[in-house]
């Protein structure tokens, strides 16, 4: 089995308001349907964890998950959690088949995440596997969370959603035998990135793959505008001691991008931050951004949705409708990775 080394999670920016648990939260296009956002994230969308589960421990039919509101450990069986999970990630409008790809994304995240605590429990979970807490674990919504988020479509929605997870309820994705960093995003560049790009360790199946039906989706490109005291304001309070001197025009110059469009690394006031870390500052949909000043403005430009790496939940939506099956999108995105039975 391969000793994967440590991802950091940067995901407080991922759900951009949010696919999942990401960080921006506020998309008008937002195929998280939740306050989260995935890429969270991470998000989550999928949070990709700092050890490898040993491939011993079973699967259970059921999963405690901790209520940060109450503080209470809940026993939820795993058929409901990956219903509200899939209900927090994904629009229930896209297809079938990509609630399914979803849906085992979903569950292996899970798997992944609750072996994770039965070797090295966290003191805050209280003997739970995850938490609620959409900004740090995956999203779920209780049934009641997803009456009120779907209103009206309630029962449609809902439905529609437990059948598409009634059919691949006992598959997960492994790699090596181990329950993969199921990662996914809301929207790539076109292109998806690869973990080592995005948090500075390879994983054999998070690597760039074509995903260019993204370009299409509504809000693919975002546009943020800053006056020189906004920018010089959020630098500041992330970087005390940097220095803003001369034309403004020269105070942000982007070093380096990837395959992917991602922004590597980016040099402000004299100093290098990732781009990882610029986005989170100023709340971008995503790392891969472009950069103007004119007239007196800062224009950021974004593309895509989330940390780009693993599923794009639009380019598996796009691939549904045109006949793929939820088994070649998860193939597609995760490469080497196999779609396995739990019992």
């Amino acid at each position: 089995m391969k000793k994967y080394l440590s991802i950091v999670a940067i995901f407080s920016c991922l759900l951009l308001g949010i696919p999942s648990v990401v960080l921006l939260k506020s998309a008008a296009y937002s195929p998280k349907p939740s306050k989260t956002t995935s890429s969270s994230p991470q998000s989550a969308t999928a949070t990709a964890t700092s050890n490898t589960p040993a491939k011993t421990v079973p699967i259970t039919d059921t999963y405690l998950v901790l209520d940060i509101t109450t503080g209470e450990v809940t026993e939820i069986s795993v058929r409901d959690y990956i219903i509200g999970s899939v209900c927090a990630e994904m629009p229930a409008t896209f297809h079938e088949e990509a609630l399914k790809a979803q849906a085992i994304a979903s569950h292996t995240y899970a798997e992944r995440q609750k072996i994770r605590e039965l070797e090295n429990p966290t003191p805050e979970l209280g003997g739970a596997y995850f938490s609620n807490d959409s900004s740090k674990y995956q999203a779920y919504f209780t049934q009641n969370q997803a009456k009120q988020f779907y209103g009206d479509n309630y029962d449609l929605y809902y439905s529609k959603i437990s059948a598409a997870v009634d059919e691949v309820i006992n598959e997960i994705l492994v790699y090596e035998d181990v329950p993969i960093i199921a990662a996914f995003h809301s929207l790539s560049t076109g292109k998806t990135e690869s973990a080592e790009n995005a948090w500075g360790s390879s994983v054999d199946y998070l690597v760039p793959v074509d995903s260019s039906h993204d370009i299409l989706a509504p809000k693919y490109l975002e546009e943020y505008r800053f006056t020189p005291q906004e920018i010089s304001e959020r630098l500041k309070s992330a970087y005390p001691n940097i220095t803003l001197n001369g034309e403004e025009s020269e105070w942000i110059k982007i070093d380096e991008k990837t395959e992917s469009e991602t922004v590597k690394s980016v040099s402000v006031g004299g100093i290098s931050i990732t781009g990882m870390d610029f986005r989170a500052i100023f709340s971008l949909r995503s790392a891969a951004f472009d950069i103007k000043y004119e007239n007196s403005l800062f224009t950021i430009t974004t593309k895509g949705y989330g940390h780009g790496v693993g599923m794009s939940q639009y380019g598996a939506n796009s691939m549904a409708n045109e006949g793929k099956t939820y088994e070649q999108i998860l193939m597609h995105y995760y490469k080497g990775a196999e779609i396995v039975k739990t019992k």
